[in-house]
């Protein structure tokens, strides 16, 4: 299951692989995803990506003279058990491509896919963070750290610490392999 580490190298690879691309059209959703439309379109617009926790976000900014004039959107990501990106040439499509951007001409045909087998990844319009995430351990350290040492008290850190360690409040990002990895 992606968890932070691997949220992370996501939001890199999608800055990377998408920093020189321009992509154009409609943002294409498959048929049998339960996640909602996004409704998008741009002649010509950029993607970027953030990651915080188990969480990744995904801004769609048009570029300057775009048609139709539209303001950025954001999509906040959580990859499930097999979510992922790829990008890919537009006639080679993944099976499980639950959501696809498409590169606009005269570059080459690509197409970044949010890419889920097993379809427990959602995305949710709008770009904001899942509330009662603590700070990301990876990007946050500081207000990470702030805020368990600030909330010691509380009961959940009465639990043992193999529980305690996968309470999204206080270690966002952390799940079952990390907890495993860290107390080993």
């Amino acid at each position: 299951m992606p968890e932070g580490p691997e949220l992370h190298l996501a939001s890199q690879f999608v800055n990377e692989a998408c920093r020189a691309l321009v992509f154009g059209g409609c943002v294409e959703k498959s048929s049998v995803s339960r996640n909602p439309e996004v409704p998008f379109e741009s002649s010509a617009y950029r993607i970027s990506a953030s990651a915080r926790g188990k969480e990744l976000r995904l801004i769609l900014s048009p570029l300057p003279g775009a048609q139709p004039q539209q303001e950025p959107l954001a999509l906040v990501f959580r990859f499930g058990m097999s979510g992922s990106f790829q990008l890919v040439p537009r006639e080679e499509l993944p099976r499980h491509a639950h959501l696809r951007f498409y590169t606009a001409p005269p570059g080459p045909r690509l197409a970044l896919c949010f890419v889920d087998i097993r379809r427990f990844g959602r995305w949710d319009l709008g770009g904001k963070w899942q509330p009662g995430r603590g700070p990301c351990v990876l990007q946050e350290y500081q207000q990470f750290r702030e805020n368990v040492l600030r909330n010691l008290a509380d009961k959940a850190f009465d639990r043992p610490i193999c529980e305690a360690l996968l309470d999204q409040r206080f270690f966002n990002g952390i799940g079952n392999y990390l907890r495993a990895e860290i107390l080993y």
